[in-house]
């Protein structure tokens, strides 16, 4: 078998074989394979595409080419989120402890943040002591024990989509629907849990520019569900607005303690309680009115903000700045950004106010930068939201006093107003599950 042939079998848009997929992940792994045919396949694949058979098991082919999670040792069915990435979505730390407060086991491995996206580990150390790096054994011993522990990526998994991402990065084939669900999805298989639900995002801080292409990648990722015999749902949701007010590190944190003592923004709240009902419905096999009720229980009666504070605990952090959010490091220096002009906020661009951020301190441009937790941006107005001119819309947070000017010019483009009042679009666009393939 010959790496050429598989590429022109591609380039004339042919599927291909197990045996063939086999030999390709084979030969990226061992490196017998060299870049220049890589690249040229991975083109080939942008423009031709891939049947759902082809992605499914290019997709088990990359999760085991490294680690796999053994989670056995783990008590009861195990449930996963992923979110295709945005700004100010700090879903994870409300959508988690809400699920393992109602008896279902999550065992999470999150990522950092980069670029214009934050990363739910950086928001998790900017507790004072919470560990994120905690052993196997301490890990699984935390999720038994609390019913969840959220913890930074670990071990060698799915190696082949380290070397295949980073050429995509260079080679122009990001933009890749196939690709892309293949590159979450193995990850998401080789962590091991019984159930993922996927949040995947759409708009202007979103991958996804479009609802369609959302959808897309939505059934994509469903399908390779099916084919690996795991329970798979996604969820297609806004980002073309920041979730809730705040985006940062540990500002978010604080508005996801708000959020579960009741006290969360509309589209933050209905975002947690779609993906934790999906979660609870799958783990339990119950109807999604069913887990609904219970989702909303758990955080009106805050069970789930007690799980946090036990997560947290275990993880070695000060769960005091939980009951007491005002201990939280405060930003050196604040500056307020004022309405334009009267009439209704029309629009924000997310990326930019992802951008802003990051340039505040609040992000990391390599994987090497330091984050400031204290950084960031509040805003006190949004889309739809009716204002005059010289009222305060955004606080940016730094203590970085040369960044203001730069971030407030990044984060004033990114507004837009209307004399009219706006119609806002749903925060929850659609549900996908197997059925819907």
């Amino acid at each position: 078998m010959r790496m050429v042939d598989i590429i022109e079998k591609k380039k004339r848009a042919q599927q291909l074989t197990d045996e063939e997929l086999e030999f390709f992940t084979n030969g990226v792994a061992d490196k017998s394979i060299p870049d220049y045919q890589i690249a040229a396949f991975l083109m080939a694949v942008y423009f031709n595409g891939m049947t759902d058979r082809e992605t499914a098991r290019l997709t088990l082919l990359m999760a085991g080419s490294g680690d796999t999670a053994d989670l056995s040792s783990i008590n009861g069915y195990k449930v996963d989120k992923h979110s295709t990435g945005g700004v100010g979505d700090k879903t994870s730390l409300i959508v988690v402890p809400v699920v393992a407060s109602l008896g279902v086991k999550v065992a999470k491995m999150s990522g950092r943040g980069l670029g214009h996206t934050g990363g739910t580990i950086d928001k998790l150390e900017s507790i004072p002591g919470c560990n994120t790096s905690l052993s196997t054994d301490e890990f699984f011993k935390v999720v038994n024990e609390v019913g969840c522990s959220i913890v930074g990526q670990t071990g060698n998994f799915a190696p082949v989509d380290k070397k295949l991402y980073a050429l995509r990065d260079v080679t122009a084939t990001v933009d890749s629907i196939p690709l892309i669900a293949a590159s979450i999805m193995s990850k998401k298989l080789a962590s091991g849990a019984d159930g993922i639900v996927l949040d995947v995002k759409t708009g202007s801080g979103a991958f996804c520019k479009t609802e369609a292409e959302a959808e897309k990648l939505a059934k994509t990722m469903v399908a390779i569900g099916e084919h690996a015999g795991r329970d798979v749902r996604a969820v297609i949701s806004d980002m073309d607005r920041p979730l809730g007010h705040a985006v940062g590190n540990n500002i978010e944190v604080i508005e996801a303690v708000k959020t579960l003592l009741g006290e969360g923004t509309e589209d933050l709240r209905g975002v947690c309680i779609e993906l934790a009902s999906n979660m609870v419905a799958m783990a339990k096999k119950i109807s999604f009115e069913d887990s609904r009720k219970e989702v909303t229980a758990a955080i009106d009666e805050k069970k789930a903000f007690e799980s946090l504070c036990a997560m947290v605990k275990a993880q070695g952090g000060d769960e005091r700045f939980l009951r007491d959010t005002a201990l939280f490091e405060k930003a050196g220096f604040s500056h307020d950004i004022l309405s334009e002009a009267d009439g209704f906020i029309s629009g924000m661009d997310t990326y930019k106010i992802g951008v802003a951020a990051s340039l505040l301190g609040a992000g990391r441009e390599t994987k090497d930068s330091l984050i400031d937790f204290s950084a960031g941006i509040y805003m006190h107005k949004k889309t739809g939201d009716r204002v005059n001119k010289g009222d305060v819309i955004a606080t940016l947070l730094t203590n970085k006093q040369q960044s203001i000017a730069n971030a407030s010019d990044v984060f004033i483009s990114a507004v837009s107003y209307s004399s009219e009042p706006v119609k806002l679009q749903p925060i929850i666009k659609k549900r996908i599950t197997k059925e819907d393939l």
